[in-house]
């Protein structure tokens, strides 16, 4: 974990050094991102809707909520109300020849990012990149998408949008509660009250839990993600996880994502021993050269957001694990209704 995150999410000595050092920066950022938010508020600058409806899942902090897994999991549900759904990203990281970019087969992470890679390998759907999202939108409508999910993009108010879920990690929550660069914040606690559905990525601690609650005025629901298979890179073998710890007690794991420690509790959850772990930054740009430490002898466990990134020079003891998300009967059914109510009388105007 890097120092400044240590700062945002843990009681780090550095925080009362920094913190009071980064605070004019905060009210700097907060008075920008107000400005913007009044213009559009005001109609002076102007929200553009597209030909479908658009759903947002994003947060209001930095880092991996689990965005991308709601993202697949709302891609399902929309294909299973007849609908033909398409992804639009920013596509961190990528260096594509143009925007908006839609993806192929032959997209890599340093095209188009590592998330939009993952899901257009998970689920098949167009995917398109770039930082003009309305123009990703309209693309995606062209190749036949009657409604838009956005992998992030919930302070992007210039595409106005049918829905907008925040996705919370249960655990970290909202860090020392600060803007950014002094907190992990993009916008304030208030601006949950503005979605359509707050998402508890894991539970959150009970106290915790009933203190947000309490002042949400917005539908909330929890969601946990599972995993059940695990991949091998080199070969493509997929074998069921119960198999994998039956057969491989002790393993590597890295992960180069927003939480890496996240990663590696699900793996203890799952009665796997850690011989070593490595963390990264997220979206780290993985090479060779960053394996050298592990044992070839012990398999080497890593994120599928991980693994779109290391195909090209992964070893036959490499395997990830993909995850699934995860709702109550009760928050499904609610997601259900909600997607009905707002998507399916939208494509038939």
């Amino acid at each position: 974990m890097r120092l400044i995150e240590k700062v945002w999410f843990t009681q780090h000595q550095a925080k009362w050094l920094l913190v009071p050092l980064l605070l004019p920066l905060s009210a700097l950022f907060y008075m920008l991102t107000a400005c913007r938010r009044l213009l559009f508020n005001l109609g002076i600058k102007e929200s553009i809707s597209v030909d479908a409806p658009v759903i947002v899942v994003g947060n209001i902090g930095v880092g991996g909520n689990g965005k991308t897994p709601v993202v697949i999991y709302l891609i399902e549900m929309t294909r299973k109300l007849g609908l033909k759904p398409g992804v639009i990203s920013r596509g961190y990281g990528g260096q594509a020849p143009y925007y908006p970019y839609l993806l192929n087969d032959e997209a890599t992470p340093d095209i188009v990012g590592d998330e939009p890679v993952l899901i257009y390998k998970r689920c098949q759907v167009p995917v398109a990149v770039g930082s003009d999202r309305i123009a990703s939108a309209q693309l995606l409508i062209t190749q036949g998408c009657d409604v838009i999910i956005s992998d992030d993009g919930l302070q992007h108010y210039r595409l106005e949008r049918a829905l907008e879920f925040i996705i919370i990690d249960g655990k970290r929550l909202f860090g020392n509660g600060l803007l950014l660069p002094s907190g992990p914040l993009r916008e304030g606690l208030w601006r949950l009250n503005t979605c359509d559905l707050v998402i508890f990525n894991g539970n959150p601690e009970l106290k915790s839990l009933e203190k947000l609650t309490e002042n949400l005025s917005v539908a909330h629901s929890t969601m946990h993600l599972k995993a059940k298979t695990v991949h091998n890179l080199f070969t493509g073998e997929i074998v069921s996880l119960q198999d994998f710890v039956e057969k491989y007690p002790k393993i590597n794991a890295v992960a180069g994502i927003g939480d890496p420690q996240r990663f590696f509790n699900t793996l203890l959850n799952e009665k796997l021993s850690l011989t070593t772990t490595k963390a990264f930054v997220d979206h780290h740009s993985f090479c060779l050269d960053d394996f050298s430490q592990f044992n070839d002898n012990i398999p080497l466990l890593m994120t599928e957001k991980d693994a779109v990134k290391c195909q090209g020079f992964a070893k036959e003891y490499w395997w990830f694990l993909p995850v699934e998300t995860h709702f109550l009967e009760k928050g499904r059914n609610s997601l259900v209704q909600l997607l009905t109510k707002t998507l399916v009388s939208k494509t038939r105007e």
